[in-house]
């Protein structure tokens, strides 16, 4: 089954957005359905949203889920065989969709397809090691993983694969960082195919899917969740041991760059590297992904 505007709705997850939000929705066609899961439980976001846009619906959380439990109960709401989560800070172009309907005629076989980010620096996939002759294809073309910022799901196939009840597409043990990669992962263990369309093209600003007025407990947040990802997924994947010595030259690193800026009287970096630290013990130790960040809304 090919994608078509009918079957496909989106997913967005937002916490604080405001900023960027709007620009995302705008760049989406009128005739497809958006849902919006917002974290923070903004009443007033809601109807804000659904006022301005007859095809956006509004979903309150009132705790912060993160993005991966975000995303599940964005999807548990939608109704379409494929689903496209984006992030808040991704703008799409004109024909970011119709290349993306188009590809999914040529590859029926798909789990995930996803564009590509516009941008010399940052690649939103990781590539098969036999398919790098293919990076400069126009194409679409096979890859091992793709960003969580931008990514088409096959919601009717993966279902179909994992069929059992409360299916949940992305693990809610996390919070931030990396739920796509082992979304990916699971789904490749399976024999399933994710592509990247080189046609299909975004935008992402990058880190500025939350207000910018919260950048600093924002940054604690991203820092210590990356690093708490980290050992977890190489934990599930590679077992505890490997977590713990793979992530032992990042842990020291942070300690001693914490006690460096203390030195230098830079606490605000001091904090960032202490974080750091912190999301690598409370990961070894086998605790939860707790850390939120401390913004009063």
């Amino acid at each position: 089954m090919s994608i078509s505007r009918q079957n496909l709705s989106v997913v967005i997850v937002s916490y604080i957005s405001e900023e960027v939000i709007n620009k995302c929705i705008e760049s989406i066609p009128k005739d497809i359905n958006i849902l919006v899961v917002d974290n923070s439980g903004n009443k007033e976001f809601k109807l804000s949203i659904e006022e301005k846009y007859i095809n956006a619906k509004c979903i309150l959380s009132f705790e912060n889920l993160g993005m991966g439990a975000g995303n599940n109960l964005g999807l548990k709401h939608s109704t379409t065989d494929f689903a496209l989560i984006l992030n808040p800070d991704v703008v799409l172009e004109n024909n970011t969709i119709d290349e993306l309907i188009s590809a999914s005629k040529e590859i029926e076989s798909f789990a995930v397809i996803a564009p590509i980010v516009k941008s010399d620096i940052h690649m939103n996939y990781k590539l098969l090691d036999e398919n790098k002759k293919n990076e400069n294809s126009i194409s679409p073309f096979k890859v091992k993983s793709v960003d969580g910022f931008a990514m088409l799901l096959n919601v009717k196939k993966i279902n179909q694969i994992y069929n059992f009840k409360n299916f949940k597409f992305f693990d809610e043990n996390i919070f931030l960082y990396l739920e796509n990669d082992d979304f990916c992962k699971r789904l490749v263990d399976h024999n399933e195919e994710i592509y990247v369309v080189p046609k299909s093209k975004i935008n992402h600003l990058g880190g500025k899917a939350v207000s910018q007025k919260f950048s600093e407990e924002v940054e604690l947040s991203r820092n210590w969740h990356w690093i708490w990802s980290k050992f977890y997924f190489n934990r599930k994947h590679k077992g505890y041991f490997f977590a713990l010595i793979n992530g032992l030259p990042t842990f020291f690193s942070a300690v001693l760059k914490c006690i460096l800026y203390l030195i230098i009287f830079n606490p605000k970096k001091s904090k960032i590297y202490l974080q750091r630290a912190m999301g690598y013990l409370n990961a070894a130790i086998g605790r939860k992904s707790f850390f939120r960040p401390n913004i009063k809304i």
